[in-house]
């Protein structure tokens, strides 16, 4: 149930962002397979919270959303060089 504030949805993004970027950060230093396969999923699953929350919140600070943003674009990059 979220409030109108949108006070919930964005709580989710913001759990879901860190969570990202700590798999991320735990993937790469082990380079295990499963690690980086899992921190891939939690990647796309924060990306998607992030834009659906991002489609449907007005008045809701923009820069959570850029900060959150930026987040999983470093934490992205970080993983698609460790893959390599």
């Amino acid at each position: 149930m979220t409030n109108p504030s949108g006070y919930n949805d964005i709580k989710q993004v913001e759990m879901s962002v860190l969570s990202a970027e700590h798999m991320v950060g735990q993937a790469t230093r082990s380079m295990d397979e499963e690690q980086l396969e899992a921190a891939t999923n939690a990647l796309q699953e924060a990306k998607s919270k992030l834009y659906k929350a991002m489609s449907h919140q007005t008045g809701v600070d923009e820069a959570f959303f850029e900060m959150s943003q930026e987040l999983l674009e470093k934490a992205d990059h970080q993983l698609k060089e460790a893959k390599k």
